[in-house]
């Protein structure tokens, strides 16, 4: 079932989902998990079994689909949200209720951090609502019940349980008034008629979405958010598609870590002020021999000296000395190994970037960084790298915020170690 491009077609067509953004292997697998439900013999009987079936390709979407999600991801975006809806209320004289957006909303951990966001900053119930989408009806069903478990509260500070939730022995139910805060509801972004006849919204999160996407993508994407977003609102994405909004006019607005951005006329707000670091110098040399995680500055593997490393660990190291010593198609073969057996690794996904850019794939390797970053913001191999790829292309600006995270993060891991 390897390579068959119908596959690639259909979830590009249904979801805009852009294979080169996560890999051929992660949809083989999903396929052949799909084939083996349906005790589909070849690649074209599971097919036409796709065709005749909406519940099958539902269920193919939702075995590509793997939701990575836990509340207050991202913790900076909901304190900033808090700050500018006190203030958008005041401007709009509290006339009416803010109208917030979560899309995609996956199992609802983003919708309902809106929402306690918004509560714990004194907000009236009566003062906002919280609309939150996703093409997964399966995702959404999870939403409506919610009841979570330890995986989805994570970082130091989650005295917001306490608050919000009341723990069952099946796990902790969310409060009915933060649920009745969120209405939940099936939607396609690339459907034209999405939320057509509903008046616009205060703001937006579509946050590590359009790096699923190829460019054409992203742009009908983008037009449908920006006209989902009212004139004066704000858009909240994820920490890796800011130059994604920059190239279609839209402007950050000047809040570290926040990644929102709006559109409004007024002067650009100035960027952060951060220490500059080195931009790596793009060629098509040999990946060079700088220390990388798992290898020294002589490309050998680091010894791990705590337990045993588990058969992730051993496929990890043996990407980075496979990498290290040129041998790209290898290495390439590992990557997709790992994909195949583990879930998804940010350290995977920046090797595949390094080695299509390497391989002179711009485009492809972009997509990789960028994923990379969606399953770890700071990562600082891809920082760097994509921050290098972005200069290139001519994207200044990208590429001076990526720089600005990177040196932020690095702050931050020598403050944490003194």
């Amino acid at each position: 079932m390897s390579h068959d491009p119908r596959f690639f077609a259909f979830l590009k067509e249904r979801i805009g989902l852009d294979v080169a953004s996560v890999g051929e292997a992660i949809i083989e697998r999903a396929v052949r998990q799909r084939s083996q439900a349906v005790q589909a013999q070849t690649p074209g009987e599971y097919w036409q079994h796709l065709q005749s079936s909406h519940d099958e390709q539902q269920a193919l979407i939702e075995a590509v689909i793997v939701p990575e999600t836990w509340f207050f991801r991202y913790p900076e975006s909901f304190a900033t949200l808090a700050r500018l809806a006190t203030a958008r209320l005041a401007e709009i004289k509290q006339m009416r209720a803010l109208r917030i957006l979560s899309l995609p909303c996956s199992t609802g951990e983003e919708p309902y951090s809106i929402a306690m966001a918004l509560l714990d900053a004194g907000l009236a119930p009566h003062q906002f609502k919280v609309l939150g989408l996703d093409v997964s009806p399966l995702s959404v069903e999870r939403a409506r019940r919610g009841v979570y478990g330890k995986n989805s509260f994570r970082g130091s500070d989650i005295a917001f349980r306490d608050r919000h939730f009341i723990e069952h022995s099946d796990g902790f139910h969310i409060a009915d008034r933060v649920r009745e805060q969120v209405r939940l509801q099936v939607g396609n972004l690339l459907d034209p008629a999405l939320l057509a006849n509903e008046a616009s919204y205060d703001f937006v999160f579509c946050r590590n979405l359009l790096i699923y996407f190829d460019q054409p993508t992203q742009k009908q994407v983008f037009d449908v958010l920006k006209d989902l977003t009212h004139v004066d609102g704000v858009l909240f994405i994820g920490p890796a598609e800011g130059s994604l909004l920059g190239r279609h006019g839209m402007r950050s607005i000047g809040v570290p870590q926040s990644f929102a951005f709006s559109r409004h006329a007024g002067p650009v707000p100035p960027e952060p002020v951060f220490v500059p670091i080195p931009v790596p110098q793009r060629s098509a040399a040999p990946i060079p021999v700088k220390p990388r995680p798992f290898s020294t500055a002589r490309a050998q593997v680091v010894p791990i000296k705590t337990a045993p490393p588990c058969d992730a660990g051993n496929l990890l190291s043996r990407i980075a000395t496979l990498a290290n010593e040129g041998k790209s198609a290898e290495a390439r073969a590992a990557c997709e190994q790992y994909l195949n057996n583990h879930p998804p690794a940010a350290q995977v996904f920046y090797w595949l970037g390094l080695l299509s850019d390497v391989a002179g794939s711009a485009l492809e390797a972009q997509g990789y960084y960028r994923k990379a970053l969606y399953l770890e913001p700071q990562h600082p191999q891809a920082l760097m790298h994509l921050a290098a790829l972005l200069e290139s292309q001519g994207d200044s600006a990208g590429a001076r915020r990526l720089q600005a995270r990177a040196a932020r993060s690095e702050r931050a891991d020598s403050e944490s170690k003194r």
